[in-house]
C-alpha cells in the first residue's frame, strides 16, 4: 500500500506494537498500514461519515467524532502516540487540541501544509489572491483550513505551549528536504512532539 509522503514518514517512525490514536484518520490508510506492517493497535477518530465507513470497511476501529469536541472522552495516557495529519489547521482551537493529544498520548505526530512555502508567497505577491496548489487544492472559500500556519509559526506555537519537538521532517513535493530554509522550501512538515 502506498501512503501519502507525510503518512509514510509517520508510519516509519511509529514503534512496532504501539498503541495509536489517529485523529482525523480519513479513510484509515495510515491505520491499516500500521496494523498490517508494524503490528500496531490503531484506533481512529474521523469527522467525515464517508471516511468512517471506508475505514470500518477495512476492519479498522474508527468512530465518527470531532477533534475540537471529542478528545476529552479519551482517558489520559491511553496511547503511545496520537496522530494529527493534515488536521491541525482545520481545528477551531489548535492549542486545546494539542493539549488533548499530549494528554491522551505520550507523544504526538503532527503534519500540516506550510503556508509560507515560496510558491504560496509568490502567488500572493504576483496575483494578490490566495493560491491554489497541489497540497492546497481548494479555493479560499472552499477550504477546510481555517488557520494558515507556517513551520516557524508551529515552532513558536509549541514552544509557547511548553511542548518539546523531538524530531521534524520536511517535504518539498514528495521528497525530503533539509531543515535549513524549510520555512521557504518545504511544502509540508511533520513533527514528533511530547509534553
Amino acid at each position: 500500500m502506498s501512503l501519502r509522503p507525510d503518512l509514510a514518514i509517520i508510519a516509519a517512525n511509529v514503534a512496532a506494537g504501539a498503541r495509536v490514536l489517529d485523529v482525523g484518520c480519513g479513510d484509515g490508510a495510515l491505520m491499516a498500514a500500521l496494523r498490517d506492517e508494524r503490528g500496531v493497535d490503531a484506533r481512529g477518530l474521523e469527522l467525515d461519515a464517508g471516511n468512517v465507513a471506508a475505514a470500518v470497511a477495512r476492519g479498522l476501529a474508527v468512530v465518527q467524532g470531532d477533534a475540537d469536541r471529542d478528545l476529552s472522552a479519551y482517558p489520559s495516557a491511553s496511547f503511545d502516540y496520537a496522530i494529527l495529519s493534515q488536521t491541525l489547521q482545520t481545528t477551531r482551537a489548535p492549542d486545546r487540541v494539542l493539549a488533548e493529544l499530549l494528554r491522551i498520548g505520550r507523544r504526538a505526530f503532527i503534519s500540516f501544509p506550510n503556508f509560507a512555502h515560496w510558491r504560496v508567497r509568490l502567488s500572493l505577491l504576483t496575483t494578490g489572491r490566495m493560491p491554489v496548489t497541489r497540497l492546497l487544492p481548494e479555493r479560499w472559500y472552499d477550504t477546510p483550513n481555517i488557520h494558515h500556519l507556517s513551520i516557524e509559526d508551529f515552532r513558536a506555537f509549541v514552544s509557547a505551549q511548553g511542548v518539546t519537538v523531538e524530531r521534524a521532517w520536511f517535504l518539498a513535493g514528495d521528497q525530503a528536504c533539509r531543515a535549513a530554509g524549510a520555512n521557504w522550501f518545504a511544502e509540508h512538515a511533520v513533527f514528533l512532539v511530547r509534553g
